[in-house]
C-alpha cells in the first residue's frame, strides 16, 4: 500500500515511521496566543507541528521569531517543529518583509536550530531557493519545497511537474496542495500523488483543499502523501478536520485495509 517514503528529522523517521503523520497548525499572532495554542493542541500528540509565522505580530523581530520557536520545541518537547512563511500568493498572511528579509529570517533561524522542517514556496527565486537550501542542510533541517494554488486545480502534468521540481531543486520533501471545484480534480490530485510516489527519491505531501479536498486529508495517505494536516485549535487552511475526527477516520481504514 505505501509507496511513498516516510518523513525523517535528523536521520531518524518521524514517530518511528508513522504513516501518515499528523501536522497541527499554530496560528496564533502573539506569544501567548501560541503558548494557549499549545495547551490546547499538544494533549491531542499530533505527530509534527506546524507554526505560520506569517500569522506572528513579531515577524520582523527574528530575536521573537527565535526565542517564540525555541518556547514551541520546549513545550513540545519531541514532537519535529516544522516552520512556515506562507507568501499571500499562495494563502498566507500579508507581513511587512519583504523576501530578502524574509531569507535573513529564515537564516537565523535555521542556526538557531530551534526548528527540524522548514517549508520554503518553489513559485520563489531559484536564488533563493538554493540559499535557503544551503542554509537548511547545514544545520540539518529537512526543507519541504512546495506549491500551493488556492483557486483552482492544474492538470496531471502539471501536477506532476510540481512533484519533480521539488526532487528536481533539492527538497527533502515535496508538497503540493491545491483547490479543487469537483470531485473529478480530488481524482485529479490522488492520481498524481499515486503516481509520484513511485518515481520521486523524497517523501511527498499532497492535498486538496476546501470541502472536497477534505477526502484527501482522511485517505491521501493511501496513494502516498506521508503526511496529512488536522486541526488541533484553530485551521491554517479550508477543509482541515479536527484532529479527532481523522485518528478515528485512520483507525477505521487500516483497520479495514489490514494496514499496523
Amino acid at each position: 500500500m505505501q509507496t511513498s517514503k516516510p518523513i525523517t528529522v535528523h536521520g531518524q523517521p518521524i514517530a518511528g515511521g508513522k504513516f501518515p503523520l499528523i501536522c497541527t497548525p499554530l496560528v496564533g499572532r502573539t506569544f501567548e496566543k501560541i503558548m494557549a495554542e499549545l495547551d490546547v493542541v499538544l494533549p491531542k500528540k499530533p505527530d509534527v507541528l506546524e507554526w505560520r509565522v506569517d500569522f506572528f505580530e513579531q515577524i520582523g523581530d527574528s530575536a521573537a521569531v527565535i526565542a517564540a520557536a525555541q518556547a514551541i520545541k520546549n513545550k513540545a518537547v519531541e514532537i519535529p517543529l516544522l516552520f512556515t512563511r506562507r507568501s499571500t500568493l499562495e494563502g498566507g498572511e500579508k507581513i511587512s518583509l519583504n523576501e530578502g528579509q524574509v531569507i535573513a529570517m529564515y537564516t537565523a533561524v535555521c542556526e538557531s536550530k530551534s526548528i527540524d522542517l522548514i517549508d520554503y514556496e518553489m513559485a520563489n527565486d531559484p536564488a533563493n531557493i538554493a540559499q535557503v537550501r544551503t542554509i537548511a542542510k547545514a544545520n540539518d533541517i529537512q526543507l519541504v519545497l512546495s506549491f500551493h494554488n488556492f483557486s483552482y486545480t492544474p492538470g496531471l502534468e502539471t501536477l506532476a511537474a510540481k512533484f519533480l521540481m521539488a526532487d528536481q531543486l533539492g527538497a527533502d520533501v515535496a508538497k503540493v496542495a491545491v483547490m479543487p471545484r469537483n470531485l473529478d480534480d480530488v481524482l485529479t490530485l490522488l492520481t498524481a500523488t499515486h503516481e509520484a510516489s513511485k518515481k520521486l527519491r523524497i517523501p511527498l505531501i499532497s492535498l486538496s483543499m476546501g470541502p472536497f479536498g477534505s477526502l484527501t486529508r482522511l485517505f491521501g495517505w493511501t496513494f502516498g502523501s506521508a503526511l496529512t494536516f488536522a486541526v488541533g485549535a484553530a485551521s491554517s487552511a479550508p477543509g482541515q478536520v479536527p484532529i479527532e475526527d481523522l485518528n478515528t477516520v485512520l483507525e477505521i481504514l487500516q483497520k479495514s485495509m489490514g494496514v499496523k
